[in-house]
């Protein structure tokens, strides 16, 4: 998928967007960084037809998305809004995921057998039954996963899906993910504030402020310019702010910032062995 140029403004006048480039690479999990305001939410609606540029284009395999259907583009591409009240709407887990399929003309059996598929994926087989109120806040976007897994998407777009999580439920959810995309080979652009999941979890990430996209990148690549990473209103993953700290305050000598704890620890121990090598000779 190719974003080129795209600019959108809401009736209010906001200029959300204002030339957003971008390329999502088939098979891989983006990171979409910025702060508030900055277009994240406005670009991810894009990205499946919610919302049309007023200008520029969004190409799907070369072709540009308004040749599509919109049927098409809701099977190829779905998206995970980040508050499940807004995506949720039937009385049971059952119904809600199966509408997708319904919609689809599928028969019976089939419909069946993609809504049971999708609970499976998400590790929610034993609620099928259960009404959506009685659901827990994790678990309600588990079923918006669900839902939109039903329809054998190639591309997964999610808006802030770990807000409102507690740490383990982040961690569920990022599993979740990684699985899908690792295992199923499914396409995930995810939205997200929480710049430590992006080294973790994510193969590229790109930063977006006022309606544009900064750069776009490995989180090496990315996390590496600490100047730019700041004029973005943005963080360092916090390994990376210790491992910054040692580099600028300490002279600890280091080629790269290590972004997670598997890094920061071998980086720490090869150094201790070193230092403690020079001791001993």
């Amino acid at each position: 998928m190719q974003i080129r140029n795209i600019r959108y403004h809401y009736h209010d006048g906001i200029q959300a967007l204002q030339g957003a480039c971008m390329d999502i690479v088939k098979g891989e999990f983006l990171a979409v960084l910025g702060p508030n305001g900055s277009g994240k939410t406005t670009l991810l609606k894009h990205l499946n037809g919610l919302l049309k540029p007023r200008s520029g284009e969004i190409l799907l395999e070369q072709k540009p998305l308004a040749h599509y259907s919109t049927r098409e583009i809701f099977q190829r591409v779905g998206i995970v809004f980040q508050d499940p009240n807004d995506q949720l709407f039937a009385p049971s887990v059952w119904d809600d995921i199966a509408f997708g399929p319904m919609n689809l003309d599928l028969s019976k059996k089939e419909i069946i057998h993609r809504v049971d598929e999708a609970l499976s994926l998400v590790g929610m087989a034993p609620y099928a039954d259960r009404a959506i109120d009685a659901l827990s806040f994790g678990q309600k976007k588990r079923i918006c996963i669900a839902g939109v897994l039903a329809m054998r998407p190639e591309i997964l777009v999610l808006d802030e899906p770990t807000c409102g999580l507690d740490p383990a439920g982040v961690t569920s959810i990022m599993t979740l993910l990684k699985e899908l995309n690792r295992k199923h080979g499914i396409t995930i652009i995810m939205a997200t504030n929480t710049v430590d999941l992006v080294p973790v979890y994510m193969d590229r990430l790109a930063i977006m402020r006022h309606g544009n996209v900064l750069r776009a990148g490995t989180p090496e690549q990315v996390f590496s310019n600490t100047d730019e990473i700041k004029a973005a209103c943005l963080e360092l993953p916090q390994i990376a702010q210790l491992m910054q700290l040692l580099r600028d305050e300490n002279n600890v000598s280091m080629s790269s910032l290590p972004l997670t704890v598997g890094e920061a620890r071998k980086f720490l121990i090869d150094k201790l062995c070193m230092n403690s090598h020079t001791a001993s000779s």
